[in-house]
């Protein structure tokens, strides 16, 4: 970010960026190391715990409909891609390890929400979709989330809802890419 985009940020949120939990531990970092520039720890910090505040309140109708959040993605996926897709191509979809999306199916699937068909021509691949109840479930629960995200993001302006979803899109795009990099450079 510019210094002119970093001072037009601090200024519309310079109400709330000092009152916020993150500003109280970058206080008490800068009291005891005053020299280090804790910028990377105000956003990172801030976008950690804003995620983990997310988590918490748990997505209210998706736990009304008996699902987490990673459940809904896994489902959202089938159906959002229209077609089949393999446990891995999910595990991608929904950034989910195997293991995970195993466990997952294999819920969804007892739940009859899921179908695993195998494939043809290789035993160990299988092909998995939304049964007639998932794809419902998906379209009914959608629009009641949708409302609850939107409720959630109502502290911020249409506007400034606009600008973070740039911010971040900016910032996931530069790290989708770099953080495999970065990993590979630890000592």
């Amino acid at each position: 970010m510019t210094d002119t985009g970093s001072q037009h940020l601090g200024a519309a949120y310079e109400g709330t960026a000092r009152a916020d939990t993150v500003a109280s531990v970058v206080r008490q970092w800068r009291a005891v190391h005053p020299a280090l520039d804790t910028g990377p720890m105000e956003v990172i910090g801030r976008i950690n715990r804003c995620a983990a505040l997310l988590q918490q309140a748990e997505d209210a109708p998706l736990r009304r409909a008996g699902l987490s959040r990673a459940e809904f993605d896994l489902l959202g996926a089938l159906r959002r891609t229209g077609h089949e897709l393999t446990p891995g191509e999910l595990a991608r979809e929904t950034f989910s390890s195997g293991a995970a999306v195993t466990k997952r199916v294999k819920q969804l699937t007892e739940r009859g929400l899921v179908e695993r068909r195998g494939d043809t021509r290789d035993r160990r691949v299988s092909h998995l979709r939304l049964t007639d109840a998932g794809r419902d479930l998906v379209d009914g629960i959608l629009p009641e989330q949708l409302t609850y995200e939107e409720a959630v993001l109502s502290v911020l302006t249409p506007e400034r809802q606009e600008e973070l979803s740039g911010l971040l899109a900016g910032l996931l795009d530069g790290l989708e890419g770099r953080l495999g990099a970065l990993r590979g450079n630890r000592p």
